[in-house]
């Protein structure tokens, strides 16, 4: 199964890439670092024409502006493993752009990811993943909590991220909007 997702702006990336490596070195989490870099997942699928999927994406990707999201607060996903995440807002932009993927990538997939679908997904930056526990739980959030998570984020473009052993890395990257021709 592969992800389509965007990576985040720099100033956010390097936000992002702070905070988890203090909770690594403060908490010992690091399993978030199984995909090296700070993105947004807009959805998985299991995909049956890789070349089919890279042209739609180009094609998108030249037809989509790029965009602002905004984040607030933290969230949990509760578990053995809780998941901690800054919550993304759901913009008329972000949803266009979920919805047409979803709907478009469906119709060339054997599989779509259940919490990608366009009534359950609540798109999140995570900071935590995999290696968490309720014991740590409380005491990463009395640390979180010193933060403001009211973030601008810019979106201006679409990856794949493939399985790769234990890490989920860039296969290709697309950015919005056309190209200007160099002469």
């Amino acid at each position: 199964m592969i992800a389509i997702a965007s990576l985040l702006d720099k100033k956010t990336s390097d936000r992002v890439n702070e905070l988890t490596e203090y909770l690594e070195k403060k908490f010992g989490l690091n399993g978030v670092k199984l995909t090296p870099y700070p993105h947004l997942t807009i959805l998985t699928a299991e995909v049956v024409d890789a070349d089919e999927l890279k042209q739609y994406l180009e094609m998108t990707c030249y037809e989509t502006e790029k965009f602002t999201i905004r984040t607030t607060g933290l969230g949990i996903f509760p578990g053995e493993n809780p998941v901690v995440y800054i919550p993304v807002l759901r913009t008329p932009p972000l949803n266009r752009l979920h919805e047409r993927l979803h709907s478009d990538i469906s119709e060339m997939s054997s599989e779509m990811g259940i919490y990608y679908h366009t009534n359950r997904w609540l798109p999140h930056i995570t900071l935590a993943l995999g290696d968490t526990s309720p014991d740590v739980l409380g005491p990463l959030l009395s640390y979180l909590c010193e933060y403001n998570f009211d973030w601008e984020i810019t979106i201006d473009n679409l990856i794949i991220l493939q399985k790769s052993g234990e890490y989920y890395l860039k296969e290709d990257e697309f950015r919005f909007g056309r190209r200007e021709l160099i002469s």
